[in-house]
């Protein structure tokens, strides 16, 4: 299982809403994708506290093969064609919770984690995972790790907005499942 997400910073004074039109249009292009176990489309927006505005779809991957696919078959040349060469970052899931109406989420929030180094993971490993079960009002949690960069990932998923101030807050425009 593979994570994915590409983070597309925007001006302050972008339209948000010609993102909000794309995925209305083009959205459920990736609803039951091969090998996709979903992917949510995300937006922040300035007017609306975020520190600027962006476009940063997350995508869970059953297996490689799906994310080659859309990564080399043409699919990710609609993000290059619209919005130029994006870094795709990549995690490795460490805990996913997903009940079956994850999919009823409008918000997301993602807490990024720095892993220092030091002689064990074991403690850092439990602080990522300290959500096994879900958090008031969250519908899903989803850790991922990159030991490239030594950083992790916590991700949950809410039907109304949290009241998290301390973490990035995203709204789910979308959520394509397989």
């Amino acid at each position: 299982m593979n994570a994915m997400q590409y983070k597309i910073t925007l001006p302050d004074d972008y339209d948000m809403s010609v993102i909000r039109n794309r995925v209305t249009t083009n959205g459920t292009k990736t609803d039951h994708f091969e090998g996709l176990l979903f992917k949510a489309y995300l937006i922040s927006e300035k007017v609306q506290g975020a520190i600027s505005n962006s476009y940063a779809p997350l995508y869970v991957w059953r297996e490689s093969e799906g994310m080659n696919q859309f990564i080399f078959g043409g699919f990710y040349d609609h993000i290059i064609r619209d919005f130029g060469w994006q870094s795709v970052q990549i995690g490795i899931p460490l805990t996913l919770v997903l009940p079956e109406n994850f999919t009823d989420a409008i918000y997301l929030t993602e807490q990024i984690i720095p892993i220092n180094e030091q002689l064990s993971l074991i403690d850092i490993g439990k602080k990522i995972v300290h959500n096994q079960t879900l958090s008031k009002n969250s519908l899903g949690y989803l850790a991922i790790y990159n030991p490239d960069k030594w950083l992790a990932a916590v991700f949950e998923f809410y039907a109304e907005k949290p009241l998290h101030s301390t973490v990035a807050l995203y709204e789910i425009l979308h959520i394509s499942t397989s």
